[in-house]
């Protein structure tokens, strides 16, 4: 029986005031007690004072640039994700070959096992390939474990397929995660349409091929009564209609939603000077729309803060802005550049583990994660909400060693992660 202790710290948990200082006790990887403890154990961890929260989940993670054995592999995704806080990834499906089928369903979480320090969770593509129109085996990838179903943004273009994988999905209560852009408005359209596009004479990606599918997917949604997460909101009307589709369906609201902080910290003005390393997709949208993504957050509009991490090669990147490869690399700053830009004397940090922790464990039906509480997996991860520090792509983990946060202050350093009691950083 292995016995861990982490004391010194304020734990963000309904379970403990967060205000005082206490100690969280461990034994074999679960969370045994918190408060005041003074047992004999294996190992010992100061919290130094600092925050002690329940890892981070995240709901939209992919794992490779471009196939199992590309530069960004599973390990190196883990160091990632575990310097920025994150425990669990739930991975997109567009990998080579496509999580379309229960082979690659059981290859990619056998790897996740012998490779990766933190829980991987793969995503099943709700069509083949991911070509958005002809549904996938999706029975026999469920019985090998996928915790929910994608195209990884990646329009359903057929609205008939959609509605027949909402209705099947229903039988296995997991959640089909849909979002994308229309293409007949968007496709080969490297940034939003407006001053900056114009300014450096970019064909635009206009918000309503956003808007269009959030509406078609929220009608469906409603009416097949399916568990839908919309992965990636960006703009300012997304925003209202899911609002707006939840006040009208509270009774029965199986719609959830989700950002990245790059749409609430950043907008389309860091793609000036061609800045490929802000090209990402959906593309970033102006202050209107990034204030309004915020407002989501802290009106519970939007549930979930993912990285969006989808880690192009940098000689991908630095090639003109129109061959340039859609991408960001974002495990390593998700955490602090949320804190920074959410957190205040109304948004706490024990609101931003809600955000980031315990609504994506819920949607995902993660069992014992998300949460500081007792009989809960020791996932965990300590925190100096104090120590103020400049991102530097250089530092990062990942093999995707570039930012378009470069240079920018922001507070929030994860000092020590634990996975099921295990320290795996810091």
């Amino acid at each position: 029986m292995k016995r861990v202790l982490i004391k010194n710290c304020h734990i963000v948990s309904a379970e403990c005031d967060v205000k005082s200082f206490n100690s969280l006790l461990i034994i074999d990887g679960k969370i045994a007690d918190m408060g005041d403890i003074n047992v004999e154990c294996d190992e010992i961890y100061d919290g130094g004072g600092n925050y002690l929260l329940p890892g981070l989940v995240d709901m939209n993670c992919k794992i490779c640039e471009d196939g199992f054995e590309s530069k960004d592999n599973l390990r190196i995704i883990s160091l990632s994700a575990a310097a920025g806080g994150f425990t669990s990834l739930a991975v997109t499906p567009d990998t080579q070959p496509v999580i379309d089928n229960k082979t690659v369903v059981d290859y990619v979480i056998q790897r996740g096992k012998s490779e990766s320090k933190v829980n991987i969770y793969p995503y099943g593509s709700i069509t083949k390939g991911c070509n958005g129109r002809d549904a996938a085996e999706i029975g026999k990838m469920i019985s090998k474990g996928i915790v929910g179903l994608s195209d990884n943004g990646g329009r359903v273009r057929e609205a008939a397929v959609l509605r027949d994988v909402l209705m099947y999905s229903k039988m296995f209560d997991i959640p089909v995660i849909s979002g994308g852009l229309d293409e007949s408005l968007s496709e080969g359209k490297a940034v939003n349409e407006g001053i900056i596009s114009t300014k450096l004479g970019l064909f635009g990606s206009p918000r309503e091929a956003e808007e269009i599918v959030v509406s078609r997917n929220l009608v469906l949604g409603r009416y097949m009564g399916a568990r839908l997460h919309l992965p990636m909101v960006t703009t300012e009307f997304s925003v209202e209609l899911i609002e707006r589709s939840k006040k009208d369906n509270k009774k029965n609201n199986n719609i959830t939603a989700g950002t990245a902080p790059h749409y609430f910290s950043l907008t389309e003005e860091a793609a000036e000077g061609y800045n490929t390393y802000a090209k990402v997709n959906p593309p970033l949208r102006t202050r209107k729309d990034a204030e309004a993504v915020k407002r989501g957050i802290y009106n519970g509009t939007i549930d979930v803060i993912a990285s969006g991490h989808t880690p192009a090669s940098i000689h991908r990147k630095q090639v003109e802005f129109d061959l340039a490869a859609y991408g960001i690399s974002s495990l390593e700053t998700a955490f602090a550049v949320s804190f920074t830009e959410l957190c205040n004397d109304k948004f706490t940090v024990s609101d931003l583990a809600g955000v980031m922790a315990e609504k994506p464990a819920e949607i995902l039906r993660l069992e014992n994660k998300g949460k500081i509480k007792r009989g809960y997996d020791a996932d965990l991860i300590i925190v100096d909400l104090e120590n103020e520090y400049t991102v530097r792509g250089e530092d990062f983990y990942s093999k995707a060693d570039y930012t378009p946060f470069e240079g920018r202050k922001v507070k929030g350093k994860v000092l020590k992660t634990f996975v099921k009691g295990e320290r795996i950083y810091g």
